[in-house]
């Protein structure tokens, strides 16, 4: 069993930033791809980032420049640095990894991100 504990979720004013960890605990091993999606109310959830040991890292359009996706050097925690946030990010975050080379998927319980004046 993997655990994924967010955090750093909280409100902004727009053109602000905030900083988002997410550390897996428990049984990890062989994590291929850590993500970071959202979504909005009445919206469906989107990949906002996504960082993977074949191909790098990938943005969602609306989000290249502003965001950034890391992690740790143990691999078990990712990080997204959102920058010049905008209302239009308002959205609860969660992230996501794939692990087990690929045998299981988990999700941490989200972490609401407010950009408002």
């Amino acid at each position: 069993q993997v655990q994924l504990v967010e955090s750093g979720g909280g409100s902004v004013q727009p053109g602000g930033s905030l900083r988002l960890s997410c550390t897996a605990s428990g049984h990890v091993f062989g994590i291929t791809a850590m993500r970071w999606d959202r979504q909005a109310p009445g919206n469906r959830r989107e990949l906002v980032a996504q960082l993977t040991t074949a191909s790098g890292t990938i943005y969602a359009d609306s989000v290249k420049g502003r965001f950034t996706i890391s992690r740790d050097g143990a691999e078990t925690t990712v990080y997204l640095q959102m920058n010049n946030l905008k209302p239009e990010d308002t959205a609860v975050y969660y992230c996501n990894i794939d692990g087990g080379f690929g045998t299981y998927h988990y999700w941490g319980q989200g972490t609401q991100v407010t950009v408002s004046s």
